[in-house]
């Protein structure tokens, strides 16, 4: 018996996220679902929680079914309470009552310190927040577990502990994750739901393969397409030799003959229409402006420290050389992030470790796309970083995502994934040669992921990126450094690599 059963669910915010979608979920069932930002999954979560209503459409629970959401960010009113004291939030007074001790074993489960359960809620990491309101969710011994976005602002440490989590979960338990991550939905997931305004497809595989079949399935529909189209050029050719006959005959049959046929080509291409055709949620393009400098950045034995002094690791003697494309991998805590801030303020000033070539133009973009801060609204940021006419501006900005209606607004009131799609047009007007990227993958749906890949790749520029996205970087790196030891060193393969940190 199903757990929850979908029948004909559409829901409509201004536009039509998506409509005829029916699916079930069964015990056990590990579900990924998957669309671009803003098409509707977190809305989708809710309607299966029974906490939104959806337009049309039916959705039937079994009797007693316990549901529990980890949505991404905490409500407010758990901010100021301990991390400790928001899971046991979760639980009702009088279970808390008498098992409040579920709330410790969970954690332990979860690997959280002692010392960070006593942390306020509002001074927990994006990280550490994630963990808590999947540990509210976990608490209640749910049957149908909603994950929204489950690995944003974790680390690759804190991936494997939530994936073994997952793993550990009764059999009968079921799980559907809301996620671009790719690499953690192939390891978790065993179903795919690729959400869509129409035709929205389930697959009964783990993503990658899963998105195998679906552009196998979409290829065939396209030639399906171009052949239902070739049928209605001949039929309206038809029509048009008989219009011609009857108007000059004066014969009412070929007149009524070629409504019929125009009707019938009306028909078949309002059926023809590719129903997986969707609205991009906005391009992103990069540039490399190019230099004639083979090594573009040389660094040689810097010492990266904490702002109060403590040694981190030491750099060695390296080069970034044009072309290069490095991942810079690391546990949580390692300097990564240090080591970007260093490289960042000794190429726009002077440092006797860190040199840069004369022809070099930086780009740069942090975890958090606080460069974004500086400018009021999305059409303030075209304008002052770029020499473009309005008309540009307003078209660069339509093509990365941001409508008419939102490029006078706060930059506060983007989504995620819009902010992160500003970020990289604003990168772009900047004509850098070499990229300085901290979790550019952050907020990016897959279809963006996929963009800035290829950019990056296409244009050959040289980079140096942070990231937790494992097929991202396996994708993206020439080159992989890795801080270990207190030392920066070389490595052939992130995948050891990632296998070491995510198993802690």
């Amino acid at each position: 018996m199903s757990l929850v059963a979908i029948r004909d669910l559409s829901l409509t915010r201004i536009v039509s996220l998506f409509a005829g979608l029916s699916f079930s979920i069964a015990k056990g069932d590990r579900l990924g679902l998957v669309a671009a930002n803003g098409r509707g999954k977190s809305s989708l979560l809710r309607i299966l929680a029974g906490e939104e209503e959806a337009t049309s459409g039916t959705v039937i629970r079994a009797r007693g079914l316990v549901i529990a959401v980890a949505p991404q960010d905490p409500p407010e009113h758990l901010l100021p309470l301990s991390l400790h004291d928001a899971v046991r939030d979760a639980l009702a007074p009088d279970v808390a009552e008498t098992e409040s001790w579920r709330v410790g074993v969970l954690l332990d489960d979860l690997e959280v310190e002692e010392a960070m359960r006593g942390r306020a809620v509002r001074n927990l990491s994006g990280g550490w927040q994630r963990t808590m309101l999947l540990a509210r969710a976990a608490v209640v011994e749910p049957d149908l577990l909603l994950l929204d976005e489950p690995t944003n602002h974790l680390d690759i440490g804190r991936i494997g502990v939530l994936e073994r989590f997952l793993a550990a979960l009764p059999r009968d338990c079921a799980v559907v994750a809301a996620s671009h991550d790719r690499a953690f939905l192939d390891d978790v997931t065993n179903r795919t739901l690729f959400l869509r305004p129409q035709a929205s497809e389930d697959f009964s595989l783990a993503y990658s393969r899963a998105r195998e079949a679906l552009e196998e399935r979409d290829a065939a529909l396209d030639r399906q397409y171009e052949n239902d189209m070739r049928k209605v050029r001949a039929l309206r050719q038809q029509a048009a030799k008989l219009r011609n006959i009857g108007i000059n005959s004066g014969s009412d049959l070929l007149v009524v003959k070629t409504r019929q046929l125009s009707e019938r080509a009306d028909q078949l291409e309002e059926r023809a229409r590719p129903a997986h055709q969707e609205r991009l949620a906005g391009a992103i393009r990069l540039t490399n402006s190019g230099t004639h400098a083979k090594a573009l950045v040389a660094i040689d034995d810097a010492a990266i420290a904490t702002p109060d002094g403590r040694l981190l690791f030491r750099t060695g003697r390296l080069w970034i050389e044009k072309g290069d494309r490095i991942a810079l991998l690391g546990a949580n805590g390692s300097g990564k992030t240090r080591l970007v801030e260093r490289l960042r303020t000794a190429l726009a000033g002077e440092d006797q470790h860190i040199r840069g070539a004369a022809s070099l133009e930086l780009g740069h973009s942090d975890q958090a796309l606080s460069q974004l801060d500086a400018f009021p609204t999305p059409w303030d940021a075209v304008k002052r970083s770029s020499a473009l006419t309005d008309h540009q501006a307003r078209a660069q900005l339509a093509g990365a995502g941001i409508g008419v209606d939102a490029q006078a607004a706060p930059v506060a009131r983007l989504s995620g994934g819009q902010r992160a799609r500003l970020a990289m047009l604003l990168l772009r007007l900047s004509r850098p040669n070499f990229y300085l990227l901290d979790e550019p993958t952050n907020h990016l749906d897959i279809e963006g992921q996929d963009m800035l890949e290829g950019e990056l790749v296409e244009h050959g520029a040289a980079c140096l990126l942070v990231s937790h996205d494992r097929a991202f970087v396996q994708a993206v790196a020439t080159r992989i450094w890795l801080i270990s030891g207190k030392r920066l060193v070389e490595v052939e393969d992130a995948a050891p690599v990632f296998g070491r940190l995510m198993s802690g």
